[in-house]
């Protein structure tokens, strides 16, 4: 039943970002990143990262998004423009498509084929004493670093906003 639901989770989740990248509107394209968060949060929960998908969901699906939102709106920005379609980029575009990921697929394969197999619930990392402990004792340098980066983002953005009001 696990890999079922692997499975599943994993195609919507590849179908929410084909949707992300294709959608024209950019409150559309949150949505469908919306979509991809929550996947790959159940994917967390079938590998046996209880804390890492609630996490996912509250700081990606929640916080994060609501930031992307606000943004679009304050940028106001409507839907893309079609552009002029070009027939040889269609007749070269699939072709050189699939020779790259041939050959990222082919790369790829060479570096897992060592690596044991994934057990579904089987990690046992991801509670958050682990995480905790790790994110205040070995990560807390580039914890703070992108702390401050934030904070410089928010009063940029608030410096960018009144700008455009005065």
């Amino acid at each position: 039943m696990d890999v079922i639901l692997f499975l599943v989770f994993s195609a919507i989740a590849v179908a929410c970002a084909l949707n992300l990248v294709v959608q024209r509107h950019p409150i559309s394209s949150a949505i469908s990143l919306v979509g991809v968060m929550a996947s790959l949060a159940i994917l967390y929960l079938l590998l046996g990262g209880e804390f890492i998908a609630m996490a996912q969901m509250i700081v990606y699906a929640g916080a994060i998004m609501v930031l992307f939102v606000f943004t679009i709106m304050l940028l106001n920005a409507g839907a893309e423009k079609r552009g002029v379609k070009r027939p040889w980029a269609v007749y070269l575009g699939i072709p050189l498509l699939t020779g790259l990921l041939g050959i990222i697929s082919f790369l790829v394969q060479g570096q897992v084929q060592g690596s044991p197999p994934v057990i579904l619930g089987g990690f046992t990392g991801g509670a958050a004493g682990d995480v905790g402990r790790a994110l205040f004792t070995r990560y807390v340098l580039p914890f703070e670093v992108v702390s401050v980066l934030v904070l410089i983002a928010i009063l940029g953005a608030m410096v960018l906003a009144r700008k455009e009001i005065e």
